[in-house]
């Protein structure tokens, strides 16, 4: 049966139909920052005119997962806070909504649908504006008591005399490796800024970094970042046993690099009996999200009541 998947994304909104891993058909809009993008999308969805049985929703941060709520996304989607999103799927479908995390969505997808599909045990990180990480383990999404477990692995402590991260700890991944701590290196550091191109214009990205990597300015601070994604993935493997680290974001075009560095030097730190995974990237990353949704509104259906074929407008 199909369903209806959408991906709250930071600056553009995602959504299709999916039956499985097959995209029926899919559109995305700017994120406007106000609830009216929740009728925009409708009125889109409502055009198609394609049947679906449920949906999956995805939004960026901790979610409540008894009220189908956004609960905290630091600065995002303030409008979306408290707004029961399962009431809204059904009120303007006529269809139930399962409603999760995206980073969890996109390992969920990847490991049910992608480029893990077949393995129980997962892990993804996703290293870009800041860094994301969620588990599958023994098949099933890891949530925790209040749904905070697995996706703060770039909050991972990985320098105990490092800089204040924006969630209040010190020293976090995020906060040594990231884009974001990318610009304030180069706005502290003009040597560093010169060597990658950075203006207040034109900020320089990940990516950067990695071509110039054998800068004599730009060096440190590549191995300083190399060594803090390394730190959060052993933490990670060891906090949950994965048999696939799948590694997602802005770094992907720096993949042919990045995978086995960052594989050995993995391997090489984890316990001495633990197993070493396979490190794997997305055959689809801008897919990743939706496929994960489509799989959790196919729990969602499996766990419910048959609902009727079909959507009702």
């Amino acid at each position: 049966m199909n369903a209806l998947c959408i991906d709250f994304g930071g600056t553009v909104i995602k959504f299709g139909i999916f039956n499985g891993a097959e995209a029926l058909v899919t559109e995305s809009l700017p994120n406007t920052g106000d609830r009216a993008d929740l009728e925009r999308v409708a009125g889109i969805v409502h055009g198609w005119g394609l049947p679906f049985g449920s949906a999956g929703i995805a939004v960026p941060g901790i979610v409540d997962r008894a009220n189908s709520a956004l609960l905290k996304a630091h600065g995002k989607y303030e409008w979306a806070t408290g707004v029961n999103l399962d009431e809204w799927t059904r009120s303007a479908f006529g269809v139930p909504a399962a409603v999760e995390n995206d980073g969890r969505a996109a390992c969920l997808g990847e490991a049910r649908l992608g480029a893990a599909a077949g393995s129980d045990d997962v892990v993804m990180v996703t290293l870009g504006t800041g860094i994301g990480s969620s588990a599958v383990i023994q098949g099933k999404l890891l949530v925790g008591g209040t749904g905070h477990a697995g996706v703060l692995g770039g909050h991972f402590t990985v320098d105990l005399n490092g800089p204040a991260c924006n969630c209040g700890n010190i020293g976090c991944a995020e906060a040594v490796a990231s884009s974001w701590a990318l610009e304030r290196d180069c706005t502290e550091d003009p040597r560093l800024a010169a060597a990658l191109g950075h203006t207040a214009d034109s900020p320089a990205r990940i990516l950067d970094l990695f071509t110039n990597r054998d800068h004599d300015d730009a060096r440190p601070t590549f191995d300083r970042f190399i060594s803090a994604w390394v730190a959060a993935i052993v933490n990670l493997c060891h906090a949950y046993d994965p048999a696939v680290v799948i590694v997602a974001g802005g770094v992907l075009g720096s993949k042919d690099l990045l995978l086995p560095l960052l594989r050995d030097r993995v391997h090489a730190r984890l316990w001495s009996s633990s197993p070493r995974p396979e490190f794997r990237t997305p055959d689809r990353p801008e897919h990743s999200v939706l496929l994960g949704l489509s799989a959790a509104a196919s729990d969602l259906r499996a766990a419910a009541a048959p609902l009727s074929e079909g959507m009702n407008s």
